[in-house]
């Protein structure tokens, strides 16, 4: 039996999330149909570095599988490709150390969220269109008080296997590409929900109805503001996966251009 690890880009829109769910298409339920039948097996399981919410793109999603096979490493890449939907692709394939874990494994994720200022008609499944004129610097001024070991509770819904609601956020920042925004934030790990409920929080302090102060009292109370600020899915993107910290790249890019 042979681990090999598994670079994966999809968009999102069509999805319930990575993970597999009664009711609903996900990412990797998709990636073990085209196993099964590639490797014309039915016990087979893909592990992924992070579970993506409902309608979330990936950039470079990182998953793992065991499987017996004398195939070489692009024949399993372009075999699984051939057998997935044009909006899941596999970008790469390595053999892998038996005891990798795609999840366990990583110290860090990185996500970028996209906004837009200006409303587009090639970029729409990509971006938050806000209206509202923003103020960059109230934004970032927002954005330093999630670096840190923080407990985010209030960025997240109750779940029972989530455990722990502590995470630390190494990086946050928006920056600006013409009439597109992007917020990047890399972290140890992050919630269910937790980057979109940070980036409504900074949306609405770059609107002027939230202060930086306002977004330091998140952490230290119990408050329902960041779940009501939840951004639509539409904007975020998995950018990236670590596993060594001294890989981390502290640099923002956006994935189109307006």
């Amino acid at each position: 039996m042979s681990r090999y690890k598994l670079t994966v880009e999809y968009e999102g829109t069509r999805y319930s999330g990575w993970q597999m769910q009664k009711g609903g298409k996900s990412i990797q339920g998709e990636i073990l149909d085209a196993c099964r039948e590639l490797f014309e097996i039915e016990n087979i399981d893909v592990y992924g570095a992070g579970r993506t919410d409902s309608g979330v793109h990936a950039l470079k999603q990182v998953a793992h599988l065991d499987v017996n096979t004398d195939l070489p490493l692009l024949r399993i890449k372009y075999g699984i490709n051939d057998r997935l939907p044009p909006d899941i692709s596999i970008i790469n394939v390595e053999a892998a150390e038996p005891h990798f874990h795609a999840r366990h494994d990583a110290v860090a994720r990185s996500y970028i969220y996209q906004i837009s200022r200006r409303r587009t008609a090639f970029g729409k499944k990509f971006v938050w269109w806000i209206k509202d004129e923003l103020s960059v610097d109230s934004m970032n001024k927002a954005a330093k008080h999630f670096i840190g070991l923080k407990d985010f509770k209030n960025f997240t819904d109750p779940m029972q296997e989530q455990g722990s609601t502590k995470t630390e956020v190494l990086y946050a920042s928006v920056k600006e590409f013409g009439d597109l925004l992007v917020f990047h934030v890399i972290g140890s790990h992050f919630l269910w929900k937790q980057v979109r409920r940070m980036t409504g929080v900074i949306v609405e302090t770059g609107r002027g109805k939230l202060s930086p102060d306002d977004v330091a009292s998140f952490f230290k109370g119990t408050t329902d503001i960041p779940a009501k600020l939840t951004a639509p899915p539409s904007g975020l993107f998995l950018e990236r996966v670590y596993y060594q910290k001294k890989d981390i790249v502290f640099e923002t890019r956006p994935v189109v251009n307006l």
